[in-house]
């Protein structure tokens, strides 16, 4: 923990955004591209996002789409990031020069990611009769640019396929591949000058923005907010949602004050999070610090919120409660959506990543519906949600989505706007906060500890890890509990999780590789309390380094 976690930022904390950009167009490639759970991701500075990587990875797309008869339109969004915009202009001019269909913000501004998975899903038939195309002529599809909540050096750029979500391991798999190909010589790749390429009679714009934001009444019960009079403070924490909160509180009438309206590529007004570092990650109370002052005392609040750069995660703050942790307000969420959705059919299934509170299991069970339980990443839920048998995938990071009220696909990529919203419909429908609510829960499932830590492993035991099987495990106990299960594959769709999860009747561990550093995770519950969490944890461990060890 850094000393200064939750501290405002200072100026020698700041990026400068000149040397960054520069660095952009000015610096080689270095490092390869690699796609993980959400699209390619570094800085400039670093040799790992420059103007190389953003031209290979265009490139390989349009290759991509072409093999696979994607001829509609490609929706182009980006968020806050310094970086964003020069990528954006970079695949602009590329896509352009290969004649493909491209279509960008109406208002040049930022575009949230669910925002762009609407769009998608909507130009291939969401919302008819007919239901979403993904397969034959005139399909869309999209990219995203962002690092999500990744400090204000880092860049990011992520595909969309005709389903609206991330893509799935196959293609980014294939994208990577062919784009490190072209890297070799990204200066051939065919380009268009920028200002050409803008006025190209295969460049358009779309509203993103109000095709978004006219939408959301078929999702989010916001005459409830409004006749409730429930005050929200949403903090955009500088991000592409700024312009969204304004536009949702003109068009519904809503108590809801846009907390910090600021846009800066620096990000000087916010906290340092746990590590010092600047990072828009609106489930940690180090970067949340400002907005949870705000709700101290006498709060001028019932719910505030915090989204992150490219708004696909959700904060939520209450008066009681402070910061809810994402676990006990995805199980409030759950509860709350299945009981108050008629339109959704009696099959509809909750999904979770095997890395989320068990208490989901429990309210799953409790409200007699199927859980399914998928391996970390929301593209598995993708399949669920576009079809409504999913009404919900969550993921233990702060990222959601669920179904429209005739139980139809909303998106299918996370959703922090509407996650934020739902906190103010549940309020003003139950008369209870999400945080009392949680408290309901508790006293009717029981309470649990849940943590995630780090723990430093080489490349060699990282690729170890990935691969471990059951049999590699040895331990019959578990901090003190018979050990009932060792997985390696997820129940809900028996995809490899990358990684191992080990359960007892009161507890659980999961260990994954991290995809950017030298670390290993563990997840970790207990529902013994916060000691038994922690003999989970050191048990963990030694569970761990013995199977990567022998």
């Amino acid at each position: 923990m850094n000393e200064r976690a939750g501290t405002p930022a200072l100026p020698e904390d700041l990026i400068d955004v000149d040397e960054l950009i520069s660095a952009y167009y000015n610096q080689e490639p270095v490092e390869p591209v690699v796609f993980g759970t959400s699209g390619h991701r570094g800085s400039a500075l670093d040799g790992a996002f420059n103007e190389g990587h953003i031209a290979a990875i265009t490139a390989a797309i349009i290759e991509y789409r072409a093999e696979l008869g994607y001829d509609g339109e490609l929706y182009i969004g980006r968020d806050t990031h310094a970086l964003s915009e020069p990528a954006q202009r970079t695949a602009v001019e590329v896509f352009a020069a290969a004649g493909v269909n491209i279509r960008i913000d109406a208002r040049n501004r930022y575009t949230p990611t669910p925002a762009l998975s609407l769009a998608v899903l909507r130009a291939n038939g969401a919302g008819t009769e007919a239901g979403v195309r993904v397969e034959g002529p005139g399909l869309a599809d999209g990219v995203v640019i962002t690092p999500s909540h990744n400090p204000p050096r880092d860049g990011g750029f992520k595909y969309n396929p005709p389903h609206g979500g991330p893509a799935d391991s196959d293609a980014t798999t294939k994208i990577a591949a062919r784009a490190n190909e072209l890297l070799k010589d990204w200066r051939s790749i065919p380009r268009m000058p920028y200002e050409e390429a803008r006025v190209a009679k295969t460049t358009g714009t779309h509203d993103f923005l109000s095709a978004y934001v006219d939408d959301l009444e078929n999702v989010i019960d916001v005459e409830a907010i409004r006749k409730a009079g429930v005050k929200i403070g949403a903090d955009p924490m500088g991000g592409a949602a700024v312009d969204y909160w304004a536009a949702i509180a003109e068009r519904y009438g809503l108590d809801l004050t846009v907390v910090n309206p600021e846009v800066d590529p620096t990000w000087r007004f916010m906290t340092l999070d746990w590590d010092g570092k600047i990072r828009m990650d609106c489930s940690s109370p180090y970067s949340m610090a400002s907005l949870l002052k705000r709700m101290e005392g006498d709060a001028p609040y019932d719910i505030a919120t915090g989204n992150d750069a490219d708004a696909d995660r959700h904060g939520i703050v209450t008066r009681d409660g402070g910061l809810m942790n994402p676990n006990h307000y995805l199980a409030v969420a759950i509860n709350y959506l299945f009981e108050h959705r008629e339109g959704w059919g009696a099959n509809t299934a909750i999904g979770k990543t095997l890395v989320s509170s068990s208490l989901i299991d429990l309210v799953a069970s409790g409200i007699g519906r199927d859980l399914i339980e998928v391996p970390v990443g929301f593209k598995y839920f993708v399949p669920g949600l576009l079809d409504g048998s999913v009404g919900f995938g969550g993921e233990e990071s702060a990222g959601a989505s669920f179904l429209r009220f005739d139980g139809t696909v909303w998106t299918t990529d996370k959703d922090g706007i509407l996650l934020c919203l739902l906190a103010a419909e549940i309020t003003a429908v139950t008369g209870k906060t999400p945080s009392q609510l949680h408290a309901d829960l508790v006293a009717k499932y029981g309470s649990s500890a849940y943590a995630r830590i780090d723990a430093p492993a080489s490349k060699d035991q990282k690729a170890k890890l990935k691969n471990l099987s059951p049999e590699d495990v040895t331990a019959t106990e578990l901090a003190g509990e018979e050990i009932t299960n060792k997985l390696v594959n997820a129940p809900g769709n028996n995809e490899p999780i990358g990684g191992l999860k080990v359960t007892t009747e009161n507890a659980w561990f999961a260990a994954r590789p991290s995809g950017t550093e030298d670390v290993y995770k563990i997840y970790a519950e207990s529902f013994q309390g916060p000691e038994h969490l922690a003999q989970v944890q050191e048990a963990a461990k030694d569970v761990v380094d013995r199977a990567l060890s022998s």
